[in-house]
């Protein structure tokens, strides 16, 4: 990952010519920093509600994304906000450059948000134009309903209401009726020797999804199975013959079982193949995973659906017993 420095009022080659208020140190994220930079986002947790947390370990692996890219703010050497850019490495009909930040909460209401979402907007801009730019380009921050603050933020700043997503989860303290998929198709767990017929099948499988792009090789690995949450005993794909079908993949972070006391299992990825839908393969598929779970000593399931989902998901999900836990939004600005 490329680590760049720059000080307050100095513009560096690469970086954005948007200022932050004296004082303000800002660089990109370190390993070194993965401590502080947990700390920022438990505090964030802690008022904003939102679901997610993480250990140092976890940032640590993002860190190693190579399509990351993120920029920390530090006040008297304490990490008071930071912001992220994740790029695509290939298009489909736009090149959404999604972002991700925060602000610590004693120092929100101070116009820093701001500033740093504007930051993050004119680094996007550049990155478009660097990787994509022969094809149309938005600036994309999703962000949860009940933060009001966030979402003025992005409407001063122009941006519009672009897609609407819903955080559900399922208890596993109710029985999870088994459910078996027809003969001739087999449901195993997952192995790392398909892990790339995996791959071809989900790149495949997401090009009706809205905002998804496909994975190549290394992002696959740096973000779908190679991340420390991902739990591979528990994840399942249906196979009919030799061809992959539908599949379901799992993780679990620490840092939400040590703070919540409950453990969670996440659904990331689950689909099925556009040739064999129609015929339960997700429901059968999904219902093995949360037997596996309650069987594990999982509590609860949790997933993130798009409410316009295409492959008709949200009523999938409601029909294996999981309720609406928070509402999410997708803001857009074209670059």
């Amino acid at each position: 990952m490329l680590q760049v420095w720059f000080s307050l009022r100095r513009y560096i080659a690469g970086m954005t010519n948007v200022t932050f208020p004296d004082g303000i140190e800002a660089r990109s994220l370190r390993a070194q920093d993965a401590d502080d930079w947990a700390g920022l986002l438990a505090a964030k947790e802690k008022v904003d509600s939102e679901g997610d947390n993480y250990t140092a370990e976890d940032l640590i692996h993002e860190l190693s994304d190579p399509n990351l890219e993120t920029v920390g703010l530090w006040d008297a050497g304490r990490l008071i906000a930071f912001g992220a850019l994740h790029t695509a490495t290939s298009v489909v009909d736009i090149d959404r450059v999604k972002t991700e930040g925060c602000v610590h909460p004693d120092w929100r209401r101070r116009g820093l948000g701001t500033t740093l979402m504007r930051w993050l907007t004119e680094r996007a801009r550049q990155l478009h134009l660097a990787n994509h730019a022969d094809t149309p380009g938005e600036v994309c921050n999703t962000t949860i309903g009940s933060n009001l603050h966030a979402i003025q933020i992005l409407r001063t700043l122009g941006f519009d209401e672009q897609r609407y997503h819903f955080d559900m989860i399922r208890p596993l303290d109710t029985v999870v009726p088994e459910l078996r998929a027809a003969d001739h198709f087999k449901i195993v767990t997952f192995d790392p020797s398909f892990s790339e017929d995996l791959r071809n099948t989900h790149n495949q499988v997401i090009a009706d999804i809205w905002g998804a792009t496909a994975k190549d090789a290394a992002s696959w690995q740096s973000e779908v199975t190679g991340i420390r949450s991902f739990r591979p005993e528990l994840s399942q794909v249906a196979f009919s013959g030799n061809t992959i079908a539908a599949y379901v993949l799992g993780y679990e972070w620490d840092a939400d079982t040590e703070i919540t006391g409950v453990r969670e299992l996440y659904i990331g990825q689950l689909g099925t193949k556009r040739s064999y839908r129609g015929r339960g393969l997700a429901k059968a598929t999904l219902t093995k995973m949360l037997v596996e779970a309650a069987a594990s000593g999982y509590q609860r399931v949790r997933l993130g659906v798009d409410a316009d989902s295409p492959t008709g998901a949200v009523s999938l999900y409601t029909s294996l017993g999981f309720s609406l836990r928070s509402n999410w939004t997708t803001f857009s600005l074209p670059l």
